[in-house]
C-alpha cells in the first residue's frame, strides 16, 4: 500500500502533468488569468499542489506570476515568437534524427494511427483533436531517443507556444496546413535522416508560420 508521502508525490505530479497538457494542447488562452483556488476547485485538489505546479510552469515560461492572486498566460511578442521558432528549428530536427534508429514497428504503427486521426481533424477543422494529435505525433518520435534533456527542452517550447497556436487555428482554421507527417513516417521507415529533418522543419514552419501571417506574433 502506498505511503501518504508517495500518494502526495503522485498527486503533485498528476496536477503538474494535467496543467502541462492544457498548455501544449492550447487549452489555456493567451492573456487569461489563473488562480490557484479556481484551478484547485476544478481539479478537485487542494491549492498547494496547484501552487507548486504553477511555480514550475512559471520557471518554464508558460505563465507569469505577477502577485499571489494574479497569474497570467503571457501574450506573444514578435521577439518571443522568433526566439521560439528558432529554438524549435534547432532542437526538434535534432531529436527526430536522434530517434530514427529507435522507432520500432510498434511506434511506426502508432505514428500511422495518429496521422490518420490528424487527417480527419484537418479536414473537419477539429482544432482540439488536431492540437492533441500533433503533440502525440511529434513526441512519439522524440521520446524514442534516449536524450531526456533534449525532450524536456522541446516540451518547454511547446508549453510556451501551445496557447497561441490554438488561437491562430481558431482564427484561420487547419485546412491551410500541409501534412508533413506522411513524409516523416516514410523517412523513418527508410532510415533517411536528411528527409526526416526536412519534414520536421517544414512541419514546424507551416504551423508557426501561421502565427506570423495572422499578425498574432506582434501581440494582436
Amino acid at each position: 500500500m502506498p505511503t501518504p508521502a508517495a500518494v502526495d508525490r503522485l498527486l503533485r505530479a498528476s496536477v503538474y502533468e494535467e496543467l502541462r497538457r492544457r498548455f501544449v494542447t492550447g487549452r489555456m488562452m493567451p492573456g487569461s488569468s489563473l488562480s490557484t483556488r479556481g484551478v484547485a476547485q476544478e481539479l478537485g485538489v487542494s491549492q498547494m499542489p496547484v501552487r507548486e505546479a504553477l511555480s514550475r510552469l512559471a520557471a518554464e515560461g508558460a505563465v507569469e506570476i505577477r502577485s499571489k492572486r494574479r497569474i497570467v498566460v503571457p501574450l506573444m511578442t514578435a521577439e518571443r515568437f522568433n526566439d521560439l521558432l528558432r529554438c524549435r528549428e534547432l532542437l526538434e530536427p535534432e531529436a527526430a534524427v536522434a530517434a530514427i534508429h529507435y522507432v520500432d514497428a510498434a511506434r511506426l504503427k502508432r505514428l500511422r494511427a495518429v496521422d490518420d486521426a490528424l487527417g480527419i481533424a484537418l479536414k473537419t477543422g477539429d482544432v482540439t483533436s488536431y492540437m492533441q494529435g500533433n503533440f502525440d505525433f511529434h513526441f512519439t518520435i522524440y521520446r524514442a531517443q534516449p536524450r531526456r534533456t533534449l525532450v524536456q527542452l522541446i516540451e518547454t517550447l511547446w508549453l510556451q507556444f501551445g496557447p497561441y497556436m490554438r488561437v491562430v487555428y481558431g482564427r484561420v482554421g487547419t485546412a491551410r496546413l500541409v501534412d508533413q507527417h506522411q513524409v516523416a513516417i516514410r523517412a523513418i521507415r527508410e532510415r533517411n535522416a536528411t528527409r526526416l529533418k526536412r519534414a520536421i522543419l517544414a512541419d514546424i514552419r507551416d504551423g508557426m508560420g501561421l502565427i506570423g501571417k495572422s499578425d498574432f506574433a506582434a501581440g494582436a
